[in-house]
């Protein structure tokens, strides 16, 4: 099966946070061990402003953070404009558009998203959700 990262599992599984639930944990390994575990580009974005607002720390610089994460076997997804344009018309759900961007990433890949943000995972849409917690 494969599985998109949200920004916050995305650090929570690269930095070994304890956040990261054991189920939701367990099922980003079985991604990465078949080759299905992926992050959109827009959260490696959202890592590095991040970073740069001092919001968070990481043991290495931001570039290098998403290098390591690609090399582990994470597989990037691009932001492309059936994406964009598709991140428009998801009804009900919040106006941030990076998560719109990502979470329309999610449904075109037919891939549940693993995250904790409350929004995505109340929101009545086409997005099947993991809750990172758990």
């Amino acid at each position: 099966m494969s599985i998109l990262l949200d920004t916050n599992a995305l650090i929570w599984t690269l930095n070994d946070e304890v956040e990261l639930g054991a189920s939701a944990r367990q099922q980003i390994e079985h991604a990465l061990r078949h080759g299905g575990l992926m992050a959109s580009a827009v959260s490696f974005w959202e890592v590095a402003m991040l970073v740069a607002k001092k919001r968070i720390s990481l043991s290495k610089s931001a570039d290098r953070w998403r290098f390591e994460a690609l090399k582990l076997g994470i597989e990037e997804i691009a932001l492309d404009g059936e994406i964009a344009v598709d991140a428009v018309q998801l009804s009900g759900l919040h106006s941030d558009p990076m998560n719109r961007f990502i979470a329309a990433t999610a449904i075109k890949l037919q891939a549940p998203l693993v995250t904790s943000d409350a929004r995505f995972l109340a929101w009545k849409g086409p997005l099947a959700c993991i809750d990172a917690r758990v």
